[in-house]
C-alpha cells in the first residue's frame, strides 16, 4: 500500500473535533455521521459538499478515495482514487454546497465494489488551496477533459497528490460505506 499518512490524519481530524466533519449529501442521503451506509444505486452522482467554516476568500480541493478495493480484507489495489475536484468555493451562504467552475482532475466514479464483498469506505478529504495563486488543475488532469483511466486510480498515494498539487492543510473529512 502506498504511503498515506493523510488517510489516517482524516480519521483523527474528525474524531478529535466534530466541527471538522465535511458535509456530504449523497443522492437523498445527508451524511451527518461518518460511516453511514449509502446503497451504491444512490451514489451515482458526485455528492454535494458543504463546509460551514469555509472562507469566501479561499478555495478548496476535494479528493475522494475508496480505501478497500477489491475488498476490505484484501485491499491490495487500494486506495483507489474516485474524485479530485479543485476550485471549490462557498456560495452566498456557508450552508450552500461548495461549487467549482474549474474542470475536474479526476472525474467522479461512483461506488463499485465487487458483488458479495463487505461495504467499502469512501472517504472525502477537503484541503485548502494555496493562497494567492490559482491551482492549475489542468496540468494534473487527463488531456481534453477525458475521464481518468482505471489503472491511474489504483494504489493511489494521497500524500503524493497533496504534495504534487501544493495543497494546504486538510480542513475537513467525512466518509460513507457502500456496496
Amino acid at each position: 500500500m502506498p504511503a498515506n499518512e493523510q488517510v489516517e490524519a482524516a480519521f483523527a481530524l474528525i474524531k478529535q473535533d466534530p466541527s471538522n466533519i465535511l458535509g456530504l449529501k449523497v443522492g437523498k442521503h445527508n451524511i451527518t455521521e461518518p460511516g453511514q451506509y449509502v446503497p451504491r444505486a444512490d451514489a451515482k452522482e458526485a455528492p454535494e459538499i458543504t463546509y460551514p467554516a469555509a472562507s469566501p476568500s479561499k478555495s478548496y480541493t476535494v479528493i475522494c478515495l475508496d480505501l478497500d478495493p477489491p475488498s476490505r480484507s484484501f485491499s491490495f489495489l487500494g486506495p483507489a482514487l474516485h474524485w479530485i475536484q479543485p476550485g471549490l468555493r462557498v456560495g452566498s451562504s456557508s450552508a450552500e454546497p461548495l461549487a467549482s467552475s474549474e474542470p475536474f482532475i479526476a472525474n467522479y466514479l461512483p461506488p463499485g465494489p465487487p458483488p458479495g464483498v463487505a461495504p467499502h469506505r469512501y472517504v472525502f478529504y477537503l484541503y485548502e488551496e494555496p493562497e494567492g495563486s490559482a491551482l492549475d488543475g489542468g496540468k494534473f488532469a487527463p488531456k481534453d477533459g477525458k475521464p481518468m483511466g482505471i489503472m491511474s486510480r489504483v494504489r493511489t498515494s494521497l500524500d503524493d497528490w497533496v504534495v504534487k498539487m501544493g495543497l494546504g492543510p486538510l480542513v475537513a473529512a467525512n466518509y460513507f460505506n457502500s456496496n
